[in-house]
């Protein structure tokens, strides 16, 4: 008997498991830490009661849409409280993330997604692609290609064949567009993180190929096949399709500039405003001034506190003048009053928009040195030599 008593106390412990799931597995954590799951506990219950999932979710992509990340946040978060396995609002959260600059928690949150539906939706492979660089950026790209590249195929099959789509109204659709943005993001690792692997330049093509496949007037991608082909010096060739592009969105940024509304179709035809550095960039090392001047006036419309968009400015006017001072010096004539109207135009021009790019850099030293004797050789009086060493290492220190 005695030794029954003793091991019937010994199964005693038995008890404190059970009690610690009733606890919600929490016995171990102090009173403070227990208060504060527990009002989190009825808090996540009040939510639920009160709101749906889809109506938070709804209230966080009005907020996304007004580009209030924080508040987005919370709420999309009150929506994972009431469904943690939520993929939409997975994909929400962590593009909130990512707007917030907390790549670590964006990160986790897309690898969770990709945890529990990794072939249905292809916007989480993206959004890690970007995270990520070199060949890690590759392999979440072309995981998300793949995605795309199935449900398109479904698609097509569905559409063949007669039958009404099985998308619910929460899914993604993708589109060919969104085929060619993705091989677009692959052939820049190509030209940027990657080039000096080996086949770099080869895979590159392919990508942009590619991309133009699926979307044969994609900007992103005619202006990638330019830098590559500018890359490889092929530079009419690349001048062609630089000038395509350019042509697909520039008159939409014009009517955008000169329109107090801008229609959503009509924005969404103009490229994002680093693109558009590098489209100026490319048009200025193809001597297409006017144009260049277009688009970065653009750009300070949009933006007037990016100092390379500042220094391009002044960049490209500064060669304006260089240009037309040169075209007359071949002719042997002198210049006239209207030509001297001009180039004192340009002139003040360049060292007004250095100036601003001075200003914009006054935090940093090596740009206060740097630009302060440019600003004043951007101008040079009679006699005085040209500008252009300096300017050309200005561009390049820039780049």
């Amino acid at each position: 008997m005695g030794g029954q008593a003793k091991n019937k106390k010994k199964n005693k412990p038995k008890r404190k498991d059970n009690r610690q799931n009733r606890d919600g597995g929490f016995v171990d954590l102090s009173p403070q830490e227990r208060m504060k799951v527990r009002m989190h506990e009825k808090a996540k219950k009040k939510t639920a009661e009160k709101y749906s999932v889809q109506q938070l979710l709804e209230k966080t992509q009005e907020y996304m849409d007004s580009f209030d990340f924080e508040m987005a946040g919370l709420f999309c978060q009150r929506a994972l409280d009431v469904d943690s396995n939520n993929l939409q609002a997975l994909d929400m959260l962590g593009h909130i993330c990512s707007e917030l600059g907390d790549m670590q928690k964006a990160k986790s949150v897309f690898l969770r997604a990709i945890d529990l539906s990794p072939d249905v939706g292809h916007s989480k492979y993206m959004y890690l692609g970007q995270i990520h660089t070199g060949q890690e950026a590759v392999d979440y790209y072309t995981r998300g290609i793949q995605v795309l590249l199935s449900v398109l195929e479904k698609q097509e099959t569905e559409a063949q064949a007669g039958a009404a789509g099985t998308t619910d109204e929460n899914d993604e659709v993708p589109s060919r567009k969104d085929v060619s943005v993705a091989y677009c993001s692959l052939a820049e690792i190509y030209l940027t993180d990657l080039c000096m692997e080996e086949g770099a330049a080869d895979k590159c093509r392919e990508f942009i190929e590619k991309a133009l496949q699926y979307h044969h007037d994609n900007p992103e991608a005619l202006q990638l096949m330019a830098s590559y082909l500018f890359s490889t010096e092929r530079n009419q060739e690349g001048k062609e399709y630089l000038l395509k592009s350019v042509g697909m969105w520039l008159p939409a940024q014009k009517q955008s500039a000169a329109s107090s509304t801008t229609e959503e179709e009509t924005q969404n035809e103009i490229p994002l405003y680093e693109s558009r550095i590098t489209t100026a960039k490319l048009l200025i090392e193809s001597e297409e001034y006017e144009m260049a001047v277009d688009v970065l006036e653009g750009l300070l419309e949009e933006d007037d506190e990016v100092v390379q968009v500042w220094y391009l400015s002044g960049w490209v006017c500064y060669l304006q003048w260089d240009k037309a001072k040169k075209h007359q010096e071949r002719e042997g004539r002198g210049a006239s009053e209207e030509d001297k109207e001009e180039w004192k135009a340009l002139q003040d021009a360049a060292r007004s928009y250095l100036t601003n790019a001075k200003k914009q850099w006054c935090s940093e030293r090596v740009w206060q040195g740097h630009l302060s004797p440019l600003v004043s050789v951007s101008v040079p009086g009679p006699g005085s030599r040209s500008a252009s060493p300096e300017l050309r290492s200005a561009e390049t220190a820039s780049a």
